[in-house]
């Protein structure tokens, strides 16, 4: 992360000052990525952009700095030799991003990259492929900021014959499983978790195509990967979201300069650890539910925290979308209030549920928000309605216990979906865009 610092204060002690501002690490003078693009496999439907999406990116990484390790339709040995080239790299560096564009899999919740040579008869065959899970382990090394990005969820031929050869009880799913970001982590994956994404008719993937355009951009890094998934839900018709899961304290710049101006005398509080010390995990928790609810609660419990600047932006930015007016040629026919009922059948080992909702229609923006206290999870849905009365609608919350979850999350991991839903003047209905089946009928009051 590059950043200049301008100082009227003689001799100024650059580390002091960067502890002040709370951002304790904040130089990165070692750059290393691993960009990995596998398309031409020999057992199974080869992939068009791969390669394309790796060149592109080594080339964009390499222009912020970054010592590119590149890997393009690599066999299983050769794959093996560049992780591990880039394990040892890792540990020397400050910053570590691991790109893969290609096909990968889930089996039993832990992802696979697939080499170009690999074969999928039965599991064993798995030792073949590359385990996410070692990726992020390789990563861990680095000293202030790790990236991982799976360009990579697509459908794998290969998992319906390991399905059909395994000999025990085994959760081969769609897409990946999700990753949570360890601290000082930032995981982005073209696609939600358990969906499949999109190849693309470009160049480019359409994930790539927006990881491509704000990568370079003097933006902070958090700012850059929430831009990438607006962009690639945008680009695919509300299709395809993206998954994030970040863990980072303090701001991260891969491109500058960021210039901070400290003027001479200004006493400095000493730092207050104990009151800060559980803001990160409510953060994570109030940014996962995404509502002016969740964030003004953070801000009343860690005003003084790392977070509460992000807080006020976000609560200020939701409040600033219901308070605006409708733009031209927006219906209010649907505006008042809505009773909202959810029908969740059983999916697996989770358990189905029915809850209600209140919900509020203003200007056509759709908003309802809840907790349920029998599972203590949290639900939120938003979107606007067209005039004819077609949305998508955007769900975030908290899962409850284990009972009523899927891919075994744990109570509390935050989770986000959409829904496809049709509204009449007074009624209308919805389902969700994922595996587990729910219904969604909405009555206006």
């Amino acid at each position: 992360m590059r950043f200049f610092f301008k100082s009227h204060l003689p001799g100024f002690c650059l580390a002091l000052l960067a502890y002040w501002l709370g951002l304790d690490s904040v130089f990165a003078d070692t750059r290393v990525a691993l960009v990995i693009g596998n398309g031409a496999y020999t057992s199974t439907a080869q992939l068009p952009n791969p390669s394309h999406d790796a060149e592109d990116v080594a080339s964009s990484l390499k222009r912020s700095g970054f010592e590119v390790i590149q890997g393009i339709d690599l066999r299983q040995a050769d794959m093996q030799d560049l992780t591990i080239r880039f394990a040892r790299a890792a540990s020397r560096a400050d910053v570590a991003i691991f790109y893969y564009s290609g096909h990968a899999m889930q089996y039993n919740g832990v992802n696979y990259l697939m080499p170009v040579d690999a074969m999928l008869t039965d599991e064993a065959d798995l030792k073949r492929f590359v385990r996410v899970d070692d990726i992020v382990n390789d990563l861990q090394q680095a000293k202030n900021l790790r990236i991982l990005v799976l360009d990579s969820c697509r459908d794998n031929p290969l998992a319906e014959t390991l399905k059909r050869s395994a000999t025990r009880a085994a959760s081969i799913g769609r897409g990946l499983s999700r990753v949570e970001a360890p601290r000082g982590t930032i995981v982005s994956f073209s696609t939600q978790s358990g969906q499949v994404a999109a190849d693309g008719a470009g160049r480019n993937s359409p994930y790539t195509t927006a990881f491509l355009k704000h990568i370079e951009e003097p933006q902070e890094i958090g700012d850059v990967f929430r831009d990438i998934s607006s962009d690639v839900y945008d680009a695919s018709g509300k299709t395809q979201l993206p998954e994030l899961s970040l863990s980072i304290i303090g701001k991260f710049y891969l491109n500058g300069p960021v210039s901070v101006t400290i003027a001479p005398g200004a006493p400095q509080a000493a730092p207050r650890a104990d009151p800060c010390a559980a803001a990160e995990a409510h953060w994570k928790a109030a940014d996962g539910i995404g509502t002016v609810g969740a964030f003004e609660d953070h801000l009343a419990r860690f005003s003084n925290c790392s977070f509460a600047s992000l807080a006020r932006a976000r609560m200020d930015g939701l409040k600033q979308k219901v308070a605006a007016a409708p733009a031209a040629g927006e219906s209010r026919t649907f505006d008042g209030k809505w009773d909202v009922t959810v029908s969740c059948a059983s999916s697996g080992k989770a358990m189905g549920y029915t809850r209600a909702l209140s919900a509020t229609i203003a200007n056509g923006l759709f908003h309802a928000e809840d907790r349920d206290p029998r599972t203590n999870s949290t639900l939120a849905i938003d979107g606007q309605i067209g005039a004819d009365g077609k949305t998508t609608l955007s769900a975030r919350g908290l899962t409850g216990p284990s009972a009523y979850t899927v891919n075994n999350s744990a109570p509390g991991s935050p989770y986000g979906y959409t829904i496809d839903a049709q509204f009449e003047r007074s009624r209308g209905s919805g389902k969700r865009n994922e595996l587990r089946p729910c219904s969604f009928t909405f009555v206006k009051r």
